[in-house]
């Protein structure tokens, strides 16, 4: 059987159940969290169905200008949420190395694929672009975040023993090597994990959505494992970037470490 099922406005409703006993527990057990997780359900609901109605206008359009204006919007909202998800301050040249490293290491990913991997024609057909820039783009967004967050965390309480190494005549790479290295290594083993689970433990949500909606499982597989290794160059690429350029933020130009203001 290959027709799509339509859920329907009435059985969708009735999948709120599970939010409803959500919502029992939270409350019997005095979380108070109620409103909260009322409002992020909300939330939910409003936002994705007015993405539903943007992306039928845009699938309809199929112009350039507004796939590459969509493209822009996803870039920009993602360098927003990268620097309200680090809880420690950003310094304003650390800010520019984010996006930086978020609009190459993204960019180059997502054209690579969409022109050599999979080859579609035109290049900027949005059913294809825009599924496939989201998952390249956040999973890109989270690397960052965990690695930004992880990368001024060690500058700051490692701040005695680079001092202490610049002192002895090492270079700002030098003194923050290991920095630099674990700091790459944290940010993109999520995308790793994910990588050895997927399979074994779980199904991914572009195959399943493939799978649903009719697609021969191995069809469906060659397209999971092709955005997988695309998810995984984009997220090294933009963190490479980032520890490589942003650790020099933290120094000026006579090598002394600098304060983490903004």
């Amino acid at each position: 059987m290959n027709e799509i099922v339509e859920i329907g406005p009435w059985r969708l409703g009735s999948a709120y159940v599970f939010l409803l006993i959500l919502l029992v527990m939270v409350n019997r057990q005095g979380i108070n969290k109620e409103r909260e997780i009322f409002i992020s359900a909300l939330r939910m609901t409003v936002q994705l169905i007015a993405v539903g109605y943007i992306l039928v206008y845009i699938f309809e359009q199929k112009h350039v200008a507004v796939t590459l204006l969509v493209l822009l919007a996803m870039q920009f909202f993602a360098v927003h949420n990268i620097y309200a998800r680090v809880k420690v301050p950003i310094k304003r040249k650390l800010r520019q190395v984010i996006i930086l490293s978020m609009i190459t290491g993204s960019g180059i990913t997502i054209f690579y694929f969409l022109l050599l991997v999979i080859n579609i024609e035109p290049w900027y057909e949005p059913r294809y672009f825009i599924p496939i820039a989201g998952m390249i783009i956040g999973n890109s967004m989270t690397g960052i975040s965990l690695g930004t967050e992880r990368l001024i965390g060690e500058m700051i309480s490692k701040k005695d023993q680079i001092e202490g190494a610049l002192m002895l005549g090492a270079t700002p790479r030098d003194a923050t090597a290991a920095i630099v290295k674990d700091t790459f290594t944290s940010a993109i083993m999520p995308a790793i994990n994910t990588m050895v689970g997927m399979g074994i433990v779980f199904l991914p949500g572009m195959m399943t959505g493939q799978i649903l909606a009719g697609l021969s499982p191995l069809i469906a597989i060659e397209y999971q494992i092709a955005i997988m290794l695309s998810i995984i160059g984009s997220v090294t690429i933009t963190v490479f970037m980032l520890t490589r350029i942003g650790y020099t933020v933290f120094f000026n130009r006579w090598s002394q470490l600098e304060e983490n203001d903004r």
